[in-house]
């Protein structure tokens, strides 16, 4: 005979483990769901705090003298290196920027040029040197002298022209005064190739020196006259800067460079020395203090972001050759 009783107790009893298993359930639901929150707020509170040391990294100064440019006496350093465009760490408004400040700031009792360009730019290279001469004629009491590394040639040198003396290492590389133009000529390729040359301009001279037709003497020509007042204006600014320093050399102006010692037995240059011992000896202030215009946030933060892409990338590529055997 079926026990009413019996089945009835053994349903409450089965209610009561499933509601035990429910609440026990809902319990692990919310210890995991706090552990979870715990564990983003962890996350998060790491990631702000990397966000702020990756702040604190892009404006902390590179050099820590930067922290000290109003205080003490001190010599000035202002690098000039790279190729000369408006663009790039060599662009007058960035070299410009860093001269200024260091004349102006009162600690200042000389200022050096840091040198190390292959050239680059007329334009950007004949701001700077106006520039020197005009910071020269309103601070007559503060010498400026470019301290040659490794190159100063064609536009550096044009810059380097307008400092008080020049100071190179007996292997740097100096001179190359003059001016160039590159092309290439690209219409025989294009008669093999059997490809035609289809040119539509107003002014008759619009299309000169293109790489796809003959070149044309007139426009030859044009061009050379062009690159000779160029030069000449080159020649003018370094006999200007040097005065009777320069040697009567024949090939002093012809493009070629030298090295350092073989540019001071013609007036390229002065002496040779280091920046430490410009800034000990000829200034008289051991204590250097950088005023480089650095590259803003945005530029700073792409770099390093650029780096280490790169370098990520070189090492991805180094694995997987070396997995391959």
């Amino acid at each position: 005979m079926f026990d009413k009783d019996a089945a009835s107790g053994n349903s409450r009893e089965s209610n009561d483990d499933w509601n035990r298993d429910l609440v026990n359930r809902l319990a692990f639901a919310a210890v995991d769901e706090q552990r979870r929150a715990r564990r983003w707020g962890i996350f998060f509170k790491f990631l702000m705090a990397g966000y702020l040391l990756l702040l604190l990294f892009l404006y902390m100064p590179t050099d820590w003298s930067d922290l000290s440019k109003v205080s003490e006496k001190h010599t000035a350093l202002v690098d000039f290196k790279g190729i000369i465009t408006d663009s790039s760490e060599a662009s007058a408004d960035k070299i410009i920027t860093g001269l200024r400040a260091a004349f102006e700031d009162e600690g200042t009792s000389g200022v050096i040029l840091r040198a190390n360009s292959p050239g680059g730019s007329p334009v950007q290279s004949a701001y700077i040197y106006d520039e020197i001469k005009r910071l020269r004629e309103l601070y007559p009491d503060t010498p400026l002298y470019a301290v040659v590394t490794d190159m100063c040639a064609s536009g550096c040198y044009y810059v380097a022209s307008a400092a008080d003396d020049i100071y190179v290492d007996k292997s740097s590389i100096i001179g190359s005064i003059g001016v160039r133009m590159d092309s290439f000529g690209f219409v025989d390729t294009m008669e093999k190739l059997g490809v035609e040359r289809r040119l539509y301009t107003a002014g008759k001279s619009k299309g000169f020196l293109d790489p796809f037709t003959p070149s044309k003497p007139a426009d030859v020509e044009h061009v050379k006259v062009l690159l000779e007042s160029i030069h000449k204006q080159f020649i003018n600014s370094v006999k200007t800067g040097r005065g009777d320093r320069l040697k009567d050399e024949p090939k002093l102006f012809t493009g070629l460079v030298w090295t350092g010692e073989e540019s001071l037995s013609m007036g390229l240059a002065d002496e040779i020395g280091s920046s430490g011992y410009v800034a000990r000896e000829i200034i008289g202030e051991a204590e250097i203090v950088e005023f480089t215009e650095k590259p803003d946030l945005l530029e700073r933060l792409s770099e390093r972001i650029g780096v280490a892409m790169a370098k990520g990338m070189g090492e991805l590529l180094m694995t997987g050759t070396g997995a391959v055997h």
